[in-house]
């Protein structure tokens, strides 16, 4: 009886902490045994290279989740970073650097302002961003792409060079920030004020943890990462798109559920949000391969998997509570 429970245990315990891996197997499975060209190695790197800019920002956005808030401005702040980059890209690429990554620390600093100081509810305070900076996009490109016609080698080989052979520059700094933040979140103090705050906010205070300085933080970090989006996509496209990450910040809340964090905050890991993002990734694939498919049934299709994540998250905690 003992060793059945056990079994039984060990088998929720998968179920719960790695669901998204178990999903992303049995998805990467059907695609190579239906599609021929899914094994190829220029397919699957292409396939993690396509996804790194929507990575970047579902990893803020996990990151603000698993502290309890939200973050809907990602989207823009990813378009707006490109922008900049694309208008700087024939100067210095420190100075290119520099500059599009301050876009985004600022505008999260904006967001964290509204959060923390004018206790502003983060869905509303992020979404004002979101449609803002949206809408000061087009006014200053008139609702048009900015080209780079004068970047330097230096510019594009931020997403398109190789540092390490076989491993294009967009993909290495994907896999950086996810070692990066996973290190971040597991073992120092900062990462468990995160998990503390979003698992309960009031507990946190009687901790004596920084509350506000850790939100703040957190908001910095999504716009940080959402900055590093616009700038790879920026230097992978060869121009500013001002339509850039419309509709993504939905992509990255359902790659962050869907790789395990708790959308009420407290609990989740970077490396789920990865497979997250991967089994969005290789939906879209099989519905281009297939070809016959209305593409719609892949809005569908991410639809179920994401409510049965919730439902079963929502089980677990129930169960916890009781």
């Amino acid at each position: 009886m003992d060793i059945k429970k056990h079994k039984n245990f060990n088998l929720q315990y998968v179920l719960k902490e790695h669901s998204s891996l178990l999903i992303f197997i049995l998805l990467f499975i059907f695609a190579s045994i239906k599609y021929d060209v899914f094994l190829s190695r220029l397919f699957v790197t292409n396939l993690l290279v396509q996804n790194t800019m929507v990575g970047f920002i579902a990893f803020g956005m996990t990151i603000v989740i698993i502290a309890g808030g939200i973050d809907l401005s990602v989207g823009s702040i990813l378009a707006i970073s490109g922008i900049v980059a694309a208008r700087m890209s024939s100067y210095n690429i420190v100075i290119v650097v520099a500059l599009t990554l301050l876009t985004g620390l600022a505008l999260g600093s904006l967001n964290a302002f509204m959060v923390v100081k004018l206790k502003i509810v983060p869905f509303i305070a992020t979404l004002a961003s979101m449609i803002g900076i949206r809408g000061y996009i087009h006014l200053t490109t008139g609702s048009k792409s900015v080209p780079t016609p004068d970047r330097t080698l230096a510019f594009k080989a931020i997403a398109k060079g190789e540092i390490i052979p076989m491993i294009p520059n967009a993909l290495l700094w994907f896999l950086l920030i996810l070692i990066i933040g996973g290190l971040l979140l597991k073992y120092t103090r900062f990462g468990r004020h995160i998990y503390a705050i979003g698992g309960n906010i009031e507990a946190a205070r009687m901790m004596g943890i920084n509350v506000n300085k850790v939100k703040w933080a957190t908001y910095m970090i999504s716009g940080l990462l959402a900055s590093v989006s616009g700038l790879v996509m920026t230097s992978r496209l060869g121009s500013g798109q001002f339509t850039a990450g419309d509709g993504w910040e939905m992509y990255a809340i359902a790659a962050t559920v869907i790789g395990g964090t708790l959308i009420t905050g407290g609990r989740g890991k970077l490396s789920g949000t990865f497979f997250g993002v991967l089994i969005l990734g290789i939906m879209r694939q099989i519905f281009n391969l297939q070809g016959n498919l209305n593409t719609w049934w892949q809005n569908i299709a991410t639809g179920v998997i994401l409510l049965a994540v919730v439902i079963v998250q929502s089980r677990t905690m129930i169960k916890k509570k009781l």
